[in-house]
């Protein structure tokens, strides 16, 4: 995520994130700190993973108070461990103490994101299939979990709806079927979109094929279906699954042929990565309750 979009994009939903949080003032905090101090905190890996959202855990700080210093120690995609020293964040103290929880949201969030899909991506290995997101993300949130997908070695499908087209089973019902969807997408849309359909039989599939989707998506279908569809299909279009796809049953795909596996569990379901602001120090106490 480069500075461009960070500004541009990802600002708004981080302000929107802080003012969720500190919609008037944050109590605790000035009850306990009630003039500015210096000091700095630690950022601490307590679960194994793939770290994400760098940016985003120093963004929020720097958006409270620019003169926050955050010191990295590793960069997004690097595997860390339990234990390991990941940050230290230097400024006022009042800011670390107010900014911890959603810089840490963030970061848990993505880092698990990132995680869940080096795993699935581990499991592809060797085979031809790109594994994919989707757009079952948390609202707010798809600038985030998208962009950990890629730091975990998945890839991006569709960003959201003026992105692509994809006739999906209700946009079939609407259009009167397979054949008729696909005439009226490649009459409306412009001629440099790709035009995916999804299908749930071989009937559809032999549609999408006759009507000239680019992409066909085998929807909730046995592994023998599958591997019949792509044999069908026969490189007139590229393929991707779809489904209920995890972790746990992904390997059972892999053999099958599929040119893209797409799962929404990638944002769903993947937990978050246990991180923690540990070891807080105040530099200078001078003032007196």
């Amino acid at each position: 995520m480069n500075n461009i979009t960070m500004e541009l994009v990802a600002d708004k939903y981080i302000k929107m994130a802080l003012e969720e949080d500190i919609n008037g003032e944050d109590v605790t905090t000035n009850a306990v700190m009630p003039l500015a101090q210096n000091g700095d905190v630690e950022l601490i890996c307590k679960q194994d993973g793939v770290i994400a959202g760098l940016d985003v855990f120093k963004r929020v700080f720097t958006l409270l108070d620019t003169t926050v210093q955050v010191e990295l120690y590793v960069k997004d995609g690097d595997a860390v461990c339990a234990g390991d020293k990941l940050a230290v964040v230097t400024g006022d103290v009042r800011v670390l103490l107010s900014g911890e929880r959603t810089a840490l949201n963030y970061l848990q969030r993505m880092s698990g994101i990132a995680t869940y899909t080096s795993q699935i991506v581990e499991l592809l290995q060797g085979s031809k299939t790109t594994l994919l997101d989707t757009r079952k993300t948390t609202p707010c949130m798809r600038i985030f979990e998208k962009y950990a997908v890629t730091v975990g070695g998945g890839k991006n499908h569709r960003y959201n709806l003026s992105d692509g087209v994809l006739l999906k089973d209700n946009h079939i019902n609407a259009a009167g079927g397979v054949t008729a969807a696909i005439a009226m997408a490649k009459k409306y849309a412009p001629f440099v979109r790709k035009i995916e359909v999804e299908t749930e039989t071989m009937q559809m599939v032999e549609e999408a094929v006759a009507a000239g989707a680019d992409i066909i998506m085998l929807d909730n279908m046995t592994v023998d279906e599958m591997k019949k569809a792509v044999e069908y299909i026969n490189g007139r279009a590229l393929t991707e699954c779809s489904g209920n796809i995890n972790k746990d049953n992904i390997e059972m795909l892999i053999n099958i042929g599929v040119d893209y596996i797409s799962s929404g569990a990638l944002t769903h379901s993947a937990p978050i990565l246990d991180l923690s602001l540990k070891n807080l120090r105040v530099f200078d106490i001078s003032y007196k309750c």
